[in-house]
């Protein structure tokens, strides 16, 4: 894989996260943040998938690796809706 395959990929990642987090309400960090819950928004996505026996959705296909595109984005959503509800802040009690 070379280094463009790879921004490629990181670039497909963030727009996964972005829209998984615009999706589930919540916002836990910026573009990196994004990359990252895109990444493992595919990897949970994929594997709920799996679990129900479902189609691989949009794979995007760049050197190689091929990159569930719709799985990212909802697997993303449910992590970053988790996240978001784990980390809410309470209320301050005076």
């Amino acid at each position: 894989m070379t280094l463009l395959e790879l921004l490629v990929l990181l670039v497909i990642a963030s727009l996964a996260g972005g829209i998984g987090q615009a999706i589930s309400g919540y916002s836990i960090g910026g573009c990196l943040v994004s990359i990252v819950v895109g990444y493992v928004g595919a990897f949970i996505g994929l594997w709920l998938a799996r679990q129900f026996g479902l189609p691989e959705l949009l794979p995007i296909t760049i050197g190689g690796e091929t990159f569930p595109f719709i799985w990212s984005i909802l697997g993303s959503a449910l992590l970053t809706l988790i996240l978001g509800l784990i980390t809410r802040r309470r209320p301050v009690a005076v």
